[in-house]
């Protein structure tokens, strides 16, 4: 039967790959790399670059485009399902096209396989077009949540306390909480300026991992404008942005204090 390794390969340093998902990559044949266009070459530029300290002679490299989501005219759940229907098509056809019986394909995730990534979920679609046969091998890699607690040196948790993992979309339903940290992840339209606690902490980050990662931390009312401003040039500089940040209340910075 075929088989499908997916594996997580951190947020940006090459070096975040781990020995477990190193030696799974040695054992794949093919390797698919997705393209999400010019703007985003460096994702793709780190997966090569993995291959290439990590892979062996004769592993074939597919590359393939990455379908663009819908956005105009269609609401946020309905345009995600019709744009991983999609890849899960096209995720069919790359395993037909390229990848033969008894044979094992790779899948280089950002950041890990289970954590608000879709890669698993648009396997199982895969496997619902009863297209082609696979059995599937997950690595976990190093979050972006890891990689941003890592850069600002701190713990991500107040002491006994949990932590709200979220996004942008939700945050206004998760924070404050009486955890009072909150990681916000996938936020295009910084939530946080919707926040009225400016003395909440946050800590924010770009591009972790990578050269030009980017940190800021202090209270929101006095840093929100310049993250903000740093965002918007970032962004404007390389063509695309990869960002998180963590958000910590007074009151949890007083209890890990105690």
């Amino acid at each position: 039967m075929r088989q499908v390794f997916v594996v997580g390969i951190g947020t940006g340093d090459p070096d975040h790959l781990t020995f477990q998902a190193a030696k799974l990559l040695a054992r794949a044949d093919v390797v698919f790399i997705p393209l999400k266009g010019e703007e985003k070459q460096a994702l793709a530029d780190l997966r090569r670059e993995i291959m290439r300290r990590h892979g062996h002679p004769g592993q074939r490299v597919v590359e393939f485009a990455l379908p663009r989501r819908r956005t105009e005219g269609i609401g946020y759940a309905e345009g995600v399902a019709e744009w991983h229907a999609a890849i899960a098509r096209l995720y069919a056809s790359l395993l037909r096209e390229h990848l033969g019986e008894d044979r094992a394909g790779a899948f280089l995730v950002w950041g890990d396989p289970m954590l608000y990534d879709s890669t698993l979920r648009i396997l199982d679609r895969v496997r619902a077009l009863n297209a082609v046969p696979f059995a599937v091998t997950i690595v976990p890699g190093i979050t972006s949540i890891q990689a941003l607690a890592a850069s600002h040196a701190i713990p991500l948790n107040a002491i006994g306390q949990p932590v709200t993992i979220t996004t942008g979309r939700r945050l206004r339903e998760s924070f404050p909480d009486p955890a009072g940290t909150a990681v916000v992840m996938l936020d295009g339209e910084q939530a946080f300026l919707n926040l009225d606690d400016p003395e909440t902490t946050i800590y924010w980050g770009a591009y972790l991992g990578l050269p030009q990662e980017v940190v800021i931390a202090g209270k929101l009312g006095a840093v929100k404008d310049r993250i903000v401003e740093t965002r918007a040039a970032l962004r404007a500089e390389h063509g695309w942005i990869m960002d998180i940040y963590l958000l910590h209340r007074a009151e949890a910075e007083a209890a890990d204090e105690a």
